[in-house]
């Protein structure tokens, strides 16, 4: 099954945390700068977390905005 949310993503941040605006968006605060895709990987990492999958079942979709299409593969 695949689900497809909207995260905002706020690089340079104190702390990797994950909040949930509402059914299909989020909110991502991650240490990690917005360079050479070290925060799409941060990002990536929280979301597996929160979904309890692999990070390479989450598929970021626009990884150059900081609003982010995301697609996730979730086991049925």
């Amino acid at each position: 099954m695949k689900i497809k949310i909207k995260v905002k993503v706020k690089p340079n941040s104190r702390e990797d945390k994950l909040e949930k605006i509402s059914e299909a968006s989020y909110l991502a605060w991650v240490k990690a700068p917005a360079r050479e895709g070290k925060a799409n990987l941060a990002v990536q990492r929280l979301l597996a977390k929160e979904f309890k999958v692999s990070p390479l079942d989450v598929n970021i979709k626009t990884p150059s905005s900081r609003e982010k299409v995301v697609e996730i593969i979730a086991p049925d």
